[in-house]
């Protein structure tokens, strides 16, 4: 998602600032997205990412309506996900492309 070199206090403000804007998601309203990534660096924030942890696949996003914070799948309290995955399932929910 983003692709700049960040300083490690810089990449721990980014995901504490996403995993707060996660636990403000609410599960029947959030907008949802995918996109082909480094699951081993879902965000883009590694340049230096290891070898051993390259592997491209999905990575799952979630965030609240009006917002721009596209929150991974894996920074989300275990309720929303939970329900965020049964909804998908229950609805076949379309998901957003980023903007």
């Amino acid at each position: 998602m983003t692709t700049s070199r960040m300083t490690a206090q810089e990449v721990k403000e980014f995901r504490s600032i996403h995993k707060a804007a996660g636990i403000e998601i609410d599960p029947a309203e959030a907008e949802v997205m995918w996109e082909y990534g480094q699951t081993g660096d879902p965000y883009g924030i590694n340049p230096d990412l290891p070898e051993e942890e390259k592997q491209v696949g999905r990575v799952y996003f979630a965030r609240s309506p009006g917002t721009d914070i596209w929150v991974w799948f894996g920074d989300l309290p275990a309720a929303t996900l939970t329900a965020l995955w049964q909804r998908i399932k229950k609805e076949g929910l379309r998901f957003a492309s980023l903007d």
